[in-house]
């Protein structure tokens, strides 16, 4: 199941929706029974190690270490 944020054109309230991927395209009702919403594009809120919609410090993964020149093979100082 993933996550879905909607916002109602009629009373402009936001509101969430959980359902199958498949389904992630299909009209949401707004809490009111409103009809006329709008999908909005969110941040992914489920990362590893951490619940889902519950990303918080301390949950993110740890940075790549850093590691002399670019990475592309070369022999530059970056």
């Amino acid at each position: 199941m993933a996550r879905y944020d909607f916002r109602c054109r009629t009373c402009d309230s936001m509101f969430e929706v959980e359902r199958p991927m498949a389904q992630s395209s299909e009209p949401a009702v707004c809490p009111d029974g409103h009809t006329d919403t709008v999908k909005l594009v969110s941040r992914i809120s489920v990362l590893a190690g951490a619940s889902p919609g519950r990303v918080g410090a301390g949950s993110l993964p740890a940075a790549a270490p850093m590691t002399g020149g670019c990475g592309g093979g070369c022999a530059c100082a970056h």
